[in-house]
């Protein structure tokens, strides 16, 4: 009897060395083993052991993007899946949907988000937002009003700022890739 009260206590002892698993980061490891990205996407942890800080790179293959390789980190919270991650881009680029500061509006990182929704979920939509941006949502109100009202002058800015160049007295990163 006493040897099964000293193993319960070595049992105790080793359970308390064992970092605990939170309900964020089981679900964080369900939706990354669902993940089945395109190879326009590229998933990199900055630190192996935390799941809850990555960083996504989405090189679009086609529309106004097409070429760059846009860098963002994802930070998930303790209370996700009840709560959104935090996702910012990491590069300065001129786009209607995203501030200099990397700040970036997309619906269901904000009001739209549900727990039903996915980290895949996420990242179709940053996809989405550099093949299709939203000028009637905008963070960059100069971006979406050059996209509504002269296309062909946003495609010029955007090709100009994703090599570095400057759009109306702001510099921004290149982000053309290298291959």
């Amino acid at each position: 009897m006493i040897k099964i009260w000293s193993m319960k206590k070595d049992n105790a002892t080793v359970d308390k060395k064992k970092p605990k698993v939170s309900a964020a980061q089981i679900r964080v490891q369900k939706d990354l083993g669902e993940l089945d990205l395109p190879k326009t996407m590229k998933m990199t942890f900055p630190n192996p052991e935390d799941l809850l800080n990555f960083e996504l790179e989405i090189s679009p293959d086609e529309a106004f993007y097409a070429g760059g390789t846009f860098k963002f980190s994802f930070a998930v919270n303790g209370n996700y899946p009840h709560d959104p991650p935090k996702v910012k881009c990491l590069q300065k680029i001129y786009h209607p949907n995203i501030q200099a500061d990397g700040n970036i509006c997309l619906n269901i990182l904000r009001e739209d988000w549900k727990p039903v929704l996915t980290l895949n979920s996420v990242m179709v939509g940053l996809q989405y937002l550099l093949l299709e941006p939203n000028a009637d949502d905008p963070l960059n109100k100069e971006a979406a009003e050059d996209l509504r009202n002269n296309r062909r002058n946003f495609e010029s800015n955007v090709h100009k700022s994703i090599r570095g160049g400057s759009v109306n007295g702001v510099q921004y990163d290149n982000v053309m890739s290298h291959k």
